[in-house]
């Protein structure tokens, strides 16, 4: 079994500047899964997202 790191990362809408704190599971590739789809304003591109 592969164990995966966990890593908390804060999401920043764009559009409304709505912030979201969420912990994921980082990938093999880097890439951090957190499972967010989209923001409360419907916002689904536009993020910036740090790695805390």
């Amino acid at each position: 079994m592969l164990k995966t790191e966990r890593a908390k990362v804060t999401i920043q809408c764009n559009v409304c500047g709505e912030k979201f704190t969420l912990r994921g599971q980082r990938e093999p590739g880097g890439q951090i899964e957190t499972g967010f789809k989209q923001c409360l304003c419907d916002n689904d591109k536009h993020f910036r997202i740090d790695e805390s």
